[in-house]
């Protein structure tokens, strides 16, 4: 297949107004956050279906927020670099269809994950709420929030030595709930599933191109490249670690729809494309 190179600075229309929204609403957010106390993201992030603060419209509108500047500048650069590429190949309409479609599998597979979480996370609060003990508290922490936080250990000490006190019982058994509730409260931000999914597409439709990493400085061709980046992301996933705040599983989303999609176009056209 013959290899299409856009002229650098010669951006195409969505592209352009992708890179200028994003800009916008992150500008946006930091201006109303420090100068009004208005917190953007509890609006227009994506919550899980059972968080109070969750609205159908967030599938679209957390795909347009960012958590930084850092953040904003790796989705951007990679939408900058892969998505002007496929943009002039599929032309305006078929690449924010793409690039829209992505975003929604990424919001879907990550929030199907996310009910798999909270239903085993509340199935194990609920348990303890008919047998509470400092031990299972414990695990119950360790199992599904992470490390204990040393206020949380001294009360489990505490308890420990009157595990009778029926108000300490009591206190267990809403901070756990707290802790439940607490999860599905968590906020997802990001162009990442749809930039994962633009990927993947420049993997399949030119996957012999060669790219320039990073770290090892090394050329690798791209469809070497999304393979490797999928594998990685999905380890990641599955490993879940303590602290780990990235949505892998948005990423793989990103990437799984984007090449049912593409199987779909490719079946329905003469051209790859």
């Amino acid at each position: 297949m013959t290899q299409y190179r856009p002229p650098l600075l010669n951006l195409p229309p969505v592209v352009k107004n992708l890179l200028i929204i994003n800009v916008i609403m992150l500008l946006a957010s930091m201006f109303l956050r420090s100068k009004f106390g208005v917190d953007l993201d509890q609006y227009l992030a994506l919550y899980y279906p059972k968080s109070a603060f969750f609205q159908p419209y967030q599938l679209i509108t957390h795909m347009f927020m960012h958590g930084g500047f850092s953040h904003l500048f790796f989705n951007m650069f990679a939408l900058f670099m892969f998505g002007r590429v496929l943009e002039s190949v599929w032309g305006p309409k078929r690449f924010l269809i793409y690039y829209l479609a992505t975003g929604l599998g990424a919001a879907a597979l990550h929030t199907f994950v996310g009910w798999i979480d909270y239903s085993s996370m509340k199935s194990a609060a609920d348990a303890f709420s008919n047998t509470p003990t400092p031990d299972l508290m414990l695990s119950f922490i360790r199992d599904h929030v992470g490390a204990v936080k040393p206020w949380v250990l001294d009360f489990v000490n505490s308890w420990s030595d009157n595990p009778g006190n029926s108000f300490q019982t009591q206190k267990a058994i809403m901070m756990v709930n707290q802790m439940v509730i607490e999860h599905i409260n968590i906020p997802t931000i990001g162009a990442s599933g749809a930039v994962f999914g633009i990927l993947l597409a420049f993997g399949m439709l030119f996957p012999n191109t060669e790219l320039m990493l990073l770290f090892p400085p090394i050329p690798i061709k791209a469809k070497y490249f999304v393979v490797g980046y999928g594998v990685l992301e999905l380890f990641m996933g599955v490993q879940n670690q303590t602290g780990d705040n990235v949505a892998h599983f948005a990423h793989l989303g990103g990437m799984l729809f984007g090449f049912i999609l593409i199987k779909y176009w490719q079946r329905n056209s003469k051209r790859f494309y």
